[in-house]
């Protein structure tokens, strides 16, 4: 795993010539993507320059390093990822008589490029990946992004040169370019805590989108394309759907064992990220049957017992008989970790489970080099509770008159968010519920919409009008407010499914792993997300995704082979929290002072009024708005920062 950048001259008549010391800098920003070594190009005469920090994982030689240079001298590469299929492509590059050097993944890639083409090449690479070749022969500088978007890559145009990085942060050193905040995007923010690709923070710059090239030669125009489409291969799954099958089970579960066995292959020690629940106890499971050692796992807890998964996590670990290690965290930690938020996820970014993420990587790092996760399930399977509830409340509303759904609504708001909290966790048993209070606001938030997709979009969202929020703004609707979805994708657990994967899951899941992970220099694979699996996914009957109210029918199946139903019998949690405590506790001296009256007129970014009604509301324990909140904090922290 590694970080990359660089730039290329893609404007003959711009009088601007980048320099090696710029190239430098841009590299040395990315330190801890790649803390092992750095490798530079730097070619003046046609204005490319390739920065490469690496993170040894295959082939810990020097045979492995970058910039790399194909046999035949005309591509030359630099990538971030991990290729799972790079045996297979070795062996048929070997059989049409390609020499490959070394045994890294990025000696095959190149080879293949060679042999077959880029386009060629990307339908053989299963893995995560993003990578930036240059073709010497037509001298075209190309630029590529994994089918998921599990692995980041941010574009822009700046004074005749086209850049490139892992990472915003590498762009502050390119001299010619001037960075200018885009109040669209922080709009967009506002609504969903990240921001939705291609946009980012600053106007001019892009991220390159999931399975997406991006392609341009010296004088002519930028050019991207998709060589995979998952709105494509759900779409004709979804019609192919055989639903009279037997085989499911089998299928699915050997595609998962086959995914974790291949992301097992390493030259450094590996570990599993243990919640609990259903996903990464399977990995986690799966990983103890394929592995020649005690496999290490890692879990989070916390005090509040409404947020601990600690004690679930190590059942499961002593029952798989893993090397089970835990950290507890508090507000302290939350306070010692809030002033890097910004350094580590590099633009706007506020999903409040990003301390907790960084918490456990930073526990994981000391120990391992790599780590799998089972991120992916929830959108894949249908986990998350709100297509639980939202497929509940899409069948009351063909019965229930908008007037009746907005009193239903009204009534739900009225009753106090505090006391449902105490309510749901003092219940026995399986009727216990963490954040009731905040799920029933969720709930009548959705409930007061006379349309399911309304629904699903409130669901989604933090501040219910982002350009009244922020000032001279106009928000980026995405992808979210696509009327055609409805069309194409007429089913609504398929249609929020597949949302999810396409925003949701890259833009916020995904990023929030890759930069909490590299800022550590750890790896993080996500079996879950094997395209393959990922397209038989879609062919599944839905029953085998959400059956009588149990959700991820089928990998429940998997996984009770493996461990004991009972072990795993409990309500969904979800990575969170106790955010709503710690800002009128631990944090509130740290948040008050971001959201200083005069310190919010100065800069002029943010209804004032409307911010601070909310935050007096809330330590004064009116209602919970720490979400939307830490919207706003999180955008501080990182202006103060930049």
């Amino acid at each position: 795993m590694c970080g990359l950048t660089g730039f290329y001259k893609i404007d003959k008549y711009s009088d601007f010539t980048a320099s090696r010391e710029e190239l430098t800098a841009m590299t040395n920003s990315l330190t801890h993507r790649g803390p092992d070594s750095a490798g530079m190009l730097f070619e003046r005469n046609i204005g490319l320059g390739f920065g490469h920090r690496r993170l040894a994982i295959r082939d810990l030689s020097s045979q492995g390093s970058q910039p790399m240079t194909s046999s035949c001298g005309r591509f030359t590469l630099i990538y971030n990822g991990e290729i799972y299929t790079h045996i297979e492509i070795r062996d048929e590059l070997l059989k049409v008589g390609r020499i490959v050097r070394g045994q890294s993944d990025t000696a095959v890639i190149l080879e293949a490029f060679s042999e077959w083409g880029i386009t060629s090449t990307l339908e053989k690479l299963n893995g995560m990946f993003a990578i930036a070749v240059f073709d010497r022969k037509e001298h075209r500088l190309t630029l590529v992004r994994d089918r998921l978007g599990i692995k980041p890559l941010y574009w822009g145009e700046t004074n005749g040169y086209l850049v490139f990085s892992s990472e915003l942060k590498s762009f502050h050193h390119f001299k010619q370019w001037e960075p200018v905040l885009d109040r669209d995007s922080l709009a967009s923010y506002m609504r969903h805590n990240y921001i939705s690709a291609p946009h980012t923070i600053f106007k001019g710059m892009s991220k390159l989108e999931a399975g997406s090239i991006l392609e341009v030669c010296s004088g002519e125009k930028i050019k991207t394309s998709r060589y995979w489409n998952l709105k494509e291969v759900a779409q004709n799954n979804i019609m192919t759907r055989d639903t009279s099958s037997k085989d499911h089970l089998a299928q699915i579960e050997a595609l998962i064992n086959d995914s974790v066995r291949r992301r097992l292959v390493s030259d450094v020690p590996i570990g599993s990220l243990l919640s609990g629940g259903i996903d990464s106890s399977l990995v986690t499971a799966l990983m103890a049957e394929n592995s020649k050692t005690k496999i290490k796992t890692f879990s989070v807890g916390f005090l509040d017992r409404g947020f601990d998964e600690a004690p679930f996590a190590r059942k499961i670990a002593k029952y798989l008989d893993t090397e089970h290690n835990e950290i507890y965290a508090g507000p302290n930690d939350a306070l010692n970790l809030v002033d890097s938020l910004p350094e580590i996820y590099d633009e706007p970014f506020s999903d409040s489970s990003q301390i907790p993420t960084a918490l456990i990587f930073a526990l994981t790092r000391k120990h391992v080099s790599v780590v799998l996760s089972g991120d992916g399930g929830d959108e894949l399977f249908g986990g998350y509770n709100r297509y639980l509830i939202a497929k509940k409340l899409e069948a009351s509303m063909n019965f229930l008159p908008y007037s009746g759904k907005k009193i239903l609504a009204q009534a739900l708001n009225t009753l106090p968010e505090r006391f449902l909290n105490l309510l749901g966790h003092s219940a026995p048993g399986k009727l216990k519920i963490n954040q009731l209070g905040h799920k029933i606001k969720k709930l009548a938030k959705a409930t007061s919409t006379n349309y399911v997709d309304d629904m699903y979009r409130s669901m989604l969202t933090h501040w219910e009008e982002p350009s009244k929020v922020v000032l001279l703004s106009k928000e980026y609707k995405g992808l979210v407010w696509d009327r055609t979805f409805k069309d194409k994708f007429p089913d609504f657990l398929d249609r929020m499914q597949l949302l999810d994967s396409l925003t949701y899951l890259p833009d916020d899941i995904l990023t929030k792993v890759d930069r909490a992970s590299m800022a550590v220099g750890l790896e993080a694979r996500v079996p879950l997300l094997d395209y393959r699996l990922v397209e038989a996914a879609w062919g599944l009957p839905k029953e085998m995704k959400i059956h009588k109210g149990i959700s991820k029918r089928i990998l429940r199946e998997v996984l009770y082979k493996k461990v004991p139903k009972k072990l795993l019998d409990r309500p969904k949690m979800g990575f969170g929290i106790p955010l709503a405590e710690w800002l009128r506790g631990p944090l509130r001296d740290w948040a008050e002072s971001l959201l200083d009256e005069n310190r919010l007129n100065k800069e002029g970014f943010f209804n004032v009024k409307l911010v601070r009604r909310k935050w007096q509301e809330h330590i004064c324990n009116k209602r919970n708005w720490h979400h939307q909140l830490w919207n706003v904090l999180m955008f501080q922290s990182w202006l103060e920062r930049n």
